[in-house]
């Protein structure tokens, strides 16, 4: 087991026995520093084994493993991002000449653009650095991009005057990413300036697709910003529960499991 590791493994149990601890108590107790304990947290909030509230680490006790000091973050980031993989690869498939697009900020929506047909006329709008770096390369691609304020943990742009730009402009499909979805309330994301960009790739679409893996379903992160029923396709990997199929059969949305 790598030291990383390790010093991870050691956060979950500090967490889970101490029902949450501040970054700073968390610091101080494995002597690294605070910078060090946010990009930790980052990963396991990112595989959802613990939440952030009001500032503080909480254990998700939904999140269950057969043995907590063999859970390995590495492989569960490889399964993760097996699946993220899929499921942008499929949704690359979904697009077809002139469309016009709208990729949203997102790690899964970065292997979305990444598996784009490098041969398909299309045009896309995106404000994430990552997803501009992989759209740049595609020759055919007309590339638009809303600017403003860069945010370093998610990769993101916004500002009032890119969602100006995406007010003005229309879609025929948004590609687009969250981090909770819940029964009764929505579909959220993890900072709330997301929120403003995501509502208005929403409005100016005409189809609506919510990409995320199925570890996001039946969680809860701070923004939220649609209904699940605000979305025409969904596109998931096949360890969706059967209790969420049917809840998407129900409304009448359709599902791609991958």
């Amino acid at each position: 087991m790598s030291k990383k590791t390790d010093r991870r493994n050691q956060l979950i149990d500090i967490i889970r026995a101490k029902n949450g601890a501040s970054i700073k108590e968390l610091a101080n107790l494995l002597d690294v520093s605070e910078m060090t304990i946010r990009r930790d947290l980052a990963v396991l909030e990112e595989d959802n084994i613990v939440n952030n509230v009001y500032g503080a680490a909480i254990y998700n006790p939904d999140k269950k493993y057969d043995s907590i000091d063999n859970y390995e973050i590495s492989t569960a980031q490889t399964k993760q991002d097996s699946e993220k993989n899929k499921i942008g690869a499929f949704a690359a498939s979904l697009i077809e000449p002139r469309d016009i697009i709208v990729i949203d900020t997102g790690t899964t929506t970065e292997n979305l653009a990444k598996h784009i047909d490098d041969t398909i006329e299309a045009t896309a709008l995106c404000y994430n650095a990552n997803i501009l770096n992989y759209l740049r390369a595609k020759e055919n691609l007309t590339i638009f991009i809303a600017g403003g304020r860069y945010h370093t943990k998610t990769q993101m742009v916004e500002s009032a005057e890119g969602i100006s730009l995406i007010n003005s402009m229309r879609f025929t499909k948004a590609f687009i990413s969250a981090a909770g979805v819940h029964q009764n309330l929505g579909v959220t994301c993890a900072y709330a300036y997301e929120v403003p960009t995501k509502k208005a790739i929403l409005k100016s679409s005409v189809e609506k697709i919510l990409l995320l893996d199925s570890s996001k379903f039946g969680k809860v992160k701070t923004a939220y910003f649609a209904d699940l029923s605000d979305f025409d396709v969904i596109i998931t990997d096949d360890s969706l529960p059967t209790e969420w199929r049917e809840e998407i059969e129900r409304l009448q949305i359709k599902l791609y499991l991958v």
